[in-house]
C-alpha cells in the first residue's frame, strides 16, 4: 500500500476537506500525548454495562483520548475479530458515494474468504474433534480396565464426609457368609448353675396371698401352659403333614377338586377393577349429592359397595337411602335384602317399610316371605289385605297357604274385591261343588261377558260331571255370544285352547273336539280348506296333540269323503298313535266309502297281517275280491299273504286262478307270470316253472326278468348251452337290459370262456354306454384273470365315462395302492360326496388305519344315506364284529381306548354294537345290493331273516376278499 501515489490536490483544497474518521492530529510527526494501538496493541474489556471498550496501554498520556476514539477503536477491533471488510481507516470507501467499484467488491470478497479460512476455529475444528474423540475412547478404555478398587475410589474418598451419626444409623447385616461349615460342630456343655436356674423357673409355689385373693391355693404354671400350647400346635402340624402325605398317596380325605373350587370362589379384584370401582363410587356419590331423593342412585351405590366386598358400607348406604327416600319401596326392599330378609334387622326394616308404605304389595309380599312359619305368613298377608284389598297377588298368595275350606271363603271374598280378575273366578269354580260351580261361572259370565275362558271352563265342568253332550252346545253358544259382544274369534287362540284341553289333567277330550268343530272353518276360504286343514293336522300331530289332529282329519273326511289321500292320512295317524283298532276302523270306513280303491283294501289287509291276524287279512282280501274281481294287485296281495305264511299250495292256486280267469292271458301283467314262476321254484317244480316262464316270455317278450329267470333255471340244472340260447334270444328282445348282459358274461366266466365274457361286456358297453354296473363287471373279469394292469386301465376308462358313479370310485379306492388311497378318496368325495358306496369305502380306510371313531361315524352315515342297501349294513356289521372279536381276544387293549365309548369297554356296554346294527338293518329291511340281492332272491334262503342273510352275505364277501386291506 506504500506504493499508491497520493491524490493530486492543492494544499488549500486539502485543508478544506473533511478529516477522515479516527484522525489524530500530529500522529504523523511523532506527537506525544497520544497512545495508539501501534504502540501497545489493542486490548478489550467489558464494562459493567456489558459494553466492549478498548483499553490503552500506559504512557505519558495514558488517559488520553475520549469516548469517540474509544468507540472507534472498539468498533475496529470488533470488526477485525469478526473478519469483516470495514477498514475504518484512511482508504476506507463508502459503498453509497460511487467510489466503491466492482474491483473493490471482488477484492473484499477474496479477502473475506482468506480471513474465513485463516480463522482458528475453522482451521482446527476437524483436528480438535479428532482429539476429543480419541480422549473419549481412551477414557472409556480406562473405565473398562479399572479394577474394583479404582471404580470405588471416588466413593471411598466421599466416606470422609460421612458423620458419626450417619455411621451409627447403618444397620448390622448379620452373618451371611457363604463359607462351608466345618465337618464337625463344637458343643460347649452348659454349666450346672444354668440347669439349676431352669429347674427353679419351672417350680410352682403356693402362697397365702393366693388364699387371701380368693384363689384355690394353687398357682398357674405358665411354662407348662406354654409347653401345652406348643404341643397342640405340633399335633396340628403333624396332622397337616399326614394329610399331605395321604393326598400324595391317593388316600386323602380332603377333596382337592372341591378345595380348588372353594378357592376359585374367592373374588380377588384386579387393579383395573379397583380403579373402576373408585370411578363408579365417585360418580354415584355425585349423583346422590346432586339428587338425594333419587332412590336408584342410593341403591346403585349400595350394590357397588356390596360388589367391592364392603358389606358394612353397603348397609349404611341402604339405611341412608331409606331415610332419604322413605316412599321408595325399592330402597326398603334393598335394605332388607342387604341386612338379611329373615334376620331380625331385615324384619325390622320391613316393619318400618310397611309403616311408611302401607299400600305397597311388593313390601307386604317380601315381609310374608321373611316369615318361616305359615301361620305368621298368613297373618302378614291378612294384614296386607286389610290395607290393599284389591291386590290379586296377595289374594293368590293367601289362598295358596290356606286349607280348602278357608280357600273357598277367601276366594269368595276375593271375587267381591277383585271382580275383574278371571283367575279368581275360575279358582273358586274349581273348589266349589257342581251346582255352586255353575252358579259361580254364571255370575262370572255376567261380570266378564267377553272372557273366553269362562265358557271353556263351563264346558269342561259339564264333561267332568258326565254331561259330555252339552260341550258342543256350550261352545257354540260361546262363539255366538262373543260375536254378539263384538269380540273377534281368533282361530289360533281357540285351537291352542283345544290343545290345552287335551294335554291338561284330567283331559277334556269332548271339549277339545267341540272347540275344533266350532272354529276349524273360521276365516278359512272354501278353496283353501283342504290345504289348511291338512297343514293344521300335521302341525298338531308333530306337537303330540293327536286328538286335535284326529278331529281335524275327521273334519277333512266330512268335507272331502272321496279323497283317498285323506283316508290314508287318517289311518296313518291312528297307526302312529299305536291305536290299531282306530286304524282298522278308519280303513273299514274307507273301504266302505271307496270300494274300488284297491290301495285301501291292501292297506287294511296288510295291517291286520302285521298284527298277526292272518284270518282277518284273508277276510279283507276276500271282500276286496268281491268288490274288485279283476284287480291284479289284490290277487298278488293275496298270493303274498299265503306265500309269506308258507301256504304255497294256496298261493299257487290263487295265481293259477288269476292266470286262468276269463281274459287272464291278455290282461295279466308280467308280474303274475313272474310270481307264478317264483312259487313253482319254491315248490321245487322245475317243469312247472319252465312252462310258466315259457308262456310268460311269449306273452311279455320285453320283460327282461322272465328271460333272466329262465336262464338261471337252466344254469341250476347245468344246461349251459340252453341258458346261452335263452340269453342270446333275450338280448335280441331286450338289448337295453344291462342285467341280462351281465348275466350272460357271468355264464361265460362260469364256463371259463373269459375272452367271450370280455366280448360280451364290450358289446354291452356299446349297446348301453355309461352304465357303471357293466364297467364294474368288466373290471371284475380282468381281476379274476389276474390282469390287474388291464383292470386298472379299464377302471380309468370307466371313471372317464362315468365320473359321477359311486361304485366305480369305491372300486378305485379299493384297488389303489395303499399310499394312493387317501388321494383317491379325496377325488371320490369331490365327485360324489353323498354316495353311500364312496362313504363306505372311506369308512373302510379309517378302519384299516385303526381310526375307529371316524370309521364308525362314516359307516353310520352310509347306512343312513341308503338304508335299503344290504351291502352297506353287512360292511357296518363286519366292522363292529371285528372290534368285538379283537376285544374278546385281548388284542385291542390300546385301541379300544380310541373308540367313542371311552368310558366303558365293550364288555361293559349295555348292548352290543353289532347287535344294534343287526336290529337297525332288520328294521330297514334292505332289498338292494350287489351281494345282498342275489342272496335274498335265492330260493334256498327265502325263509331266512335279515340277521341270517347278513351272516351269509358276510361269509361270501370274506371269501372273495372284500375286507382285505
Amino acid at each position: 500500500m506504500a506504493g499508491i501515489p497520493p491524490p493530486q490536490v492543492s494544499r488549500l483544497d486539502f485543508l478544506k476537506q473533511k478529516p477522515p474518521a479516527n484522525y489524530v492530529a500530529g500522529i504523523g510527526r511523532g506527537a506525544t500525548g497520544f497512545t495508539t494501538r501501534s504502540d501497545i496493541g489493542g486490548a478489550v474489556k467489558q464494562t459493567a454495562a456489558g459494553k466492549v471498550t478498548l483499553v490503552s496501554g500506559g504512557g505519558a498520556g495514558g488517559g488520553g483520548g475520549g469516548e469517540e476514539e474509544d468507540e472507534g477503536d472498539d468498533t475496529d477491533q470488533k470488526n477485525r475479530r469478526r473478519g469483516t471488510n470495514d477498514d475504518a481507516g484512511l482508504f476506507a470507501k463508502d459503498k453509497n458515494d460511487g467510489s466503491y467499484d466492482e474491483d473493490d467488491e471482488e477484492a473484499d470478497r477474496i479477502w473475506a474468504a482468506v480471513d474465513a479460512f485463516c480463522e482458528p476455529d475453522e482451521r482446527t475444528r476437524a483436528k480438535k474433534e479428532k482429539m476429543r474423540r480419541e480422549r473419549r475412547e481412551e477414557k472409556n478404555d480406562r473405565v473398562k480396565d479399572k479394577t474394583i478398587k479404582d471404580q470405588f475410589a471416588d466413593l471411598k474418598r466421599k466416606l470422609s464426609e460421612v458423620s458419626e451419626e450417619e455411621w451409627d444409623q447403618i444397620p448390622e447385616i448379620g452373618d451371611y457368609s457363604v463359607k462351608k461349615s466345618k465337618a464337625y460342630e463344637r458343643f460347649t456343655p452348659a454349666p450346672d448353675t444354668l440347669l439349676s436356674a431352669a429347674l427353679k423357673e419351672r417350680e410352682t409355689v403356693n402362697t397365702d396371698e393366693d388364699h387371701e385373693r380368693g384363689g384355690d391355693g394353687t398357682s398357674t404354671d405358665l411354662t407348662a401352659v406354654g409347653e401345652a400350647r406348643g404341643l397342640g400346635l405340633g399335633l396340628k402340624l403333624d396332622g397337616l403333614q399326614q394329610q399331605s402325605q395321604d393326598s400324595q398317596n391317593g388316600s386323602s380325605t380332603v377333596d382337592p377338586r372341591g378345595y380348588l373350587t372353594s378357592l376359585s370362589s374367592l373374588k380377588i379384584n384386579s387393579a383395573a377393577e379397583i380403579s373402576d370401582i373408585k370411578k363408579a363410587r365417585l360418580l354415584l356419590k355425585s349423583v346422590i349429592n346432586t339428587n338425594p331423593k333419587h332412590a336408584p342412585g342410593w341403591i346403585a351405590a349400595a350394590r357397588l359397595e356390596e360388589i367391592a366386598g364392603k358389606l358394612k358400607a353397603a348397609k349404611d348406604l341402604a339405611r341412608k337411602a331409606c331415610e332419604a327416600c322413605p316412599k321408595s319401596e325399592d330402597a326398603w326392599i334393598e335394605a332388607a335384602r342387604l341386612h338379611g330378609t329373615e334376620s331380625d334387622q331385615g324384619k325390622a326394616i320391613l316393619a318400618s317399610a310397611v309403616e311408611s308404605l302401607p299400600n305397597s304389595v311388593a313390601i307386604w309380599m317380601r315381609a310374608a316371605q321373611a316369615e318361616k312359619d305359615e301361620d305368621r305368613k298368613r297373618r302378614v298377608l291378612r294384614k296386607a289385605l286389610e290395607n290393599v284389598p284389591n291386590s290379586v297377588r296377595l289374594w293368590k298368595a293367601l289362598v295358596d297357604l290356606s286349607e280348602e275350606n278357608d280357600a273357598r271363603a277367601l276366594l269368595q271374598r276375593a271375587t267381591e274385591c277383585c271382580p275383574q280378575h278371571i283367575e279368581l273366578w275360575l279358582a273358586l269354580a274349581r273348589l266349589e261343588s257342581y251346582d255352586n260351580a255353575r252358579k259361580v261361572l254364571n255370575k262370572a259370565r255376567e261380570t266378564l261377558p267377553t272372557e273366553r275362558a269362562i265358557w271353556v271352563t263351563a264346558s269342561r265342568l259339564e264333561e267332568a260331571n258326565g254331561n259330555g253332550k252339552m260341550c258342543q252346545k256350550i261352545i257354540d253358544r260361546a262363539i255366538k255370544s262373543l260375536r254378539g259382544k263384538n269380540v273377534k274369534i281368533d282361530r289360533e287362540l281357540w285351537m291352542k285352547e283345544a290343545e290345552t284341553c287335551e294335554k291338561s289333567e284330567p283331559q277334556s277330550l269332548e271339549t277339545c273336539r267341540a272347540i275344533v268343530h266350532a272354529v276349524i272353518g273360521e276365516n278359512v276360504d272354501e278353496l283353501d280348506q283342504k290345504l289348511t286343514y291338512a297343514a293344521d293336522a300335521s302341525e298338531f300331530e308333530k306337537n303330540g296333540s293327536f286328538e286335535v289332529a284326529r278331529t281335524i282329519r275327521k273334519k277333512l273326511i266330512e268335507v272331502f269323503p272321496e279323497d283317498v289321500e285323506i283316508w290314508i292320512d287318517a289311518a296313518t295317524l291312528e297307526k302312529n298313535c299305536k291305536n290299531f283298532k282306530g286304524m282298522d276302523q278308519v280303513l273299514r270306513e274307507a273301504t266302505t266309502k271307496l270300494p274300488n280303491e284297491e290301495i285301501l283294501w291292501l292297506m287294511a289287509a296288510k295291517e291286520r297281517w302285521l298284527q298277526g291276524d292272518v284270518t282277518g287279512a284273508r277276510t279283507v282280501l276276500e271282500e276286496a275280491f268281491s268288490a274288485n274281481p279283476e284287480n291284479e294287485d289284490i290277487w298278488l296281495a293275496a298270493f303274498k299273504l299265503e306265500f309269506e305264511n308258507e301256504e304255497l299250495e294256496r298261493a299257487s292256486l290263487l295265481l293259477k286262478n288269476a292266470r286262468n280267469r276269463e281274459g287272464g292271458d291278455k290282461t295279466n301283467s308280467a308280474r303274475v307270470w313272474m310270481k307264478s314262476a317264483v312259487c313253482a321254484r319254491q315248490m321245487n317244480d322245475a317243469e312247472e316253472e319252465r312252462e310258466v316262464l315259457k308262456k310268460g316270455r311269449a306273452l311279455h317278450p320285453k320283460f327282461w326278468k322272465l328271460w333272466i329267470m329262465s336262464g338261471q333255471l337252466e344254469e341250476r340244472e347245468k344246461k349251459y348251452a340252453e341258458a346261452r340260447k335263452i340269453y342270446d334270444l333275450g338280448l335280441k328282445k331286450c338289448p337295453d337290459s344291462s342285467p341280462m348282459w351281465i348275466a350272460k358274461a357271468r355264464l361265460d366266466v362260469l364256463e371259463k370262456k373269459f375272452g367271450l365274457a370280455r366280448a360280451t361286456l364290450e358289446q354291452a358297453r356299446l349297446k348301453n354306454p355309461k352304465i357303471p354296473e357293466v364297467w364294474l363287471e368288466a373290471v371284475a373279469v380282468e381281476k379274476q384273470l389276474g390282469e390287474h394292469t388291464a383292470a386298472s386301465a379299464l377302471l380309468a376308462r370307466a371313471l372317464r365315462e362315468c365320473p359321477k358313479s359311486g361304485i366305480l370310485h369305491a372300486e378305485a379306492i379299493k384297488s389303489a395302492p395303499r399310499p394312493q388311497r387317501k388321494a383317491r378318496s379325496v377325488d371320490a368325495l369331490k365327485a360324489c360326496d353323498d354316495d353311500p358306496d364312496v362313504v363306505c369305502a372311506v369308512a373302510r380306510l379309517f378302519w384299516n388305519d385303526r381310526k375307529l371313531d371316524k370309521a364308525r361315524a362314516w359307516f353310520n352315515r352310509a347306512a343312513t344315506l341308503r338304508p335299503e342297501d344290504g351291502d352297506v349294513w353287512v360292511r357296518y356289521y363286519a366292522f363292529e364284529k371285528s372290534l368285538e372279536d379283537d376285544a374278546a381276544e385281548g388284542n385291542l387293549n390300546a385301541v379300544a381306548k380310541k373308540v367313542s365309548s371311552k368310558k366303558a369297554s365293550f364288555a361293559d356296554a349295555k348292548s352290543s354294537p353289532k347287535e344294534d346294527v343287526l336290529a337297525r338293518a332288520a328294521k330297514a329291511n334292505p332289498n338292494r345290493g350287489r351281494y345282498w340281492a342275489p342272496a335274498r332272491k335265492d330260493f334256498q334262503n327265502w325263509r331266512d331273516s335279515v340277521e341270517e342273510t347278513t351272516l351269509k352275505v358276510l361269509a361270501k364277501m370274506e371269501s372273495e376278499g372284500e375286507f382285505s386291506s
